[in-house]
């Protein structure tokens, strides 16, 4: 199986477990607040099935992926919620579920046919199909998690987190870039617990600065779903201790992230 291919499926995956989480919810359950605020599950929903659609544009559609473009430059702070405000306006729940599991279909389908070695357009930057791929699997979790816990549903960790890891690894010097601090010069190393027992690495064994703890709360931390002080992660030396104050996996401006408990 292709890396690409290797992706997509846990993205299904993933997928079919939020899905899970929502098909059977009463109509008046999807009005229910999530963490995020002035979000519903309804708004969680919505804005998976909008960013699939507009992933899909980036792919095989340059005039509307572009208009995409001017909205989110007119509206940098904002032009996000307006799409999931929208579209929770337009639709019934039964109506965003069903335009969800249809778009993240035809996502998948588009992506698959993406020729290797192909840059995707985004918001800022460009990316192949499987980091595009990834993207949709960290955001898909890291909302799952937002809708997990309006319905006070504790999820079981699976190895799929390693994708989110990995990704929140790679997006190390964009977080302190668009917090307009310095980028380090050297490698961290990254030491994380799986759900299965083993451990995943990454950076030199050498490095002077570390981080240690459950990878399942490196993700919480690095989707902004957790604050750091809820959370059992180790740094060592100034500048790792400085990434976990303002590590994020997602492209953009910094979010506002979540109050300590």
């Amino acid at each position: 199986m292709s890396a690409l291919n290797g992706v997509l499926a846990d993205l299904h995956d993933e997928s079919e477990d939020l899905d899970r989480l929502v098909a059977a919810l009463p109509t008046s359950d999807w009005a229910t607040l999530t963490p995020a605020p002035g979000w519903t599950i309804s708004h969680q929903i919505a804005h998976l099935a909008w960013t699939d659609e507009v992933s899909r544009y980036a792919v095989s559609d340059q005039d509307k992926f572009a208009a995409s473009l001017a909205a989110a430059a007119a509206d940098p702070a904002g032009f996000v919620d307006t799409a999931a405000n929208a579209s929770v306006d337009a639709h019934t729940p039964g109506q965003l579920l069903a335009l969800w599991r249809r778009g993240r279909a035809e996502l998948a389908a588009t992506l698959a046919e993406v020729p290797d070695g192909t840059k995707i357009p985004w918001y800022g930057t460009r990316m192949s199909a499987t980091s595009m791929a990834t993207a949709r699997l960290m955001e898909t979790w890291a909302h799952g998690q937002d809708v997990a816990d309006a319905l006070h549903v504790e999820r079981t960790p699976t190895r799929r987190l390693k994708h989110i890891a990995f990704l929140a690894v790679r997006t190390r010097d964009f977080a302190f870039g668009v917090h307009g601090m310095p980028v380090p010069d050297s490698e961290f190393l990254i030491e994380l617990g799986a759900p299965d027992g083993t451990v995943w690495t990454w950076g030199p064994p050498d490095a002077t600065n570390r981080v240690a703890g459950p990878a399942l709360d490196f993700c919480l931390l690095a989707t902004q779903r957790r604050n750091r002080a809820n959370l059992s992660l180790i740094a060592t030396g100034a500048e790792a201790d400085q990434w976990l104050d303002i590590a994020q996996a997602f492209a953009g401006p910094p979010g506002q992230g979540r109050a300590a408990q």
